[in-house]
């Protein structure tokens, strides 16, 4: 009975310490951009990705994110041909959360009277780590 006393409070005292060392477990963070003109009725739309090796600072922000706002918008200029878009980045570590916010975003420029919505071949763009 000594022993199995024993053994519990090492198994418990395993499981507390280790919930410590669960929070600290790395969660990918998932992003889409959007992309609008007022000189044009077209509003591009990314599909949701998996940002790489990043991770969201201590107050929950994307570090760097205008660097990824400003990849869609080369993207839209120089491959699209399409100057003078307002790029905006979502993001989140929720998956489920940022699929809720990008149909929220999407039916908001569905109703717009006279914009289309398009979106950007995943195969054609994707972000990549941003580096100074």
């Amino acid at each position: 009975m000594k022993y199995v006393r024993i053994f519990f409070a090492i198994a418990l005292a395993f499981m507390f310490f280790s919930a410590f060392t669960l929070k600290n477990v790395d969660k990918p963070v998932y992003a889409f951009g959007v992309a609008a003109s007022f000189n044009d009725s077209v509003v591009y739309c990314t599909e949701i990705q998996v940002l790489d090796s990043i991770e969201l600072d201590k107050t929950g922000f994307l570090p760097k994110r205008d660097l990824y706002a400003y990849q869609l918008k080369t993207y839209l200029e120089y491959d699209l041909q399409k100057p003078d878009y307002t790029c905006m980045i979502y993001f989140s570590d929720n998956k489920k959360k940022l699929e809720k916010e990008a149909s929220k975003v999407k039916s908001k420029y569905k109703k717009g009277s006279g914009l289309l919505l398009q979106v950007v071949d995943p195969a054609a763009f994707a972000f990549k780590k941003a580096q100074e």
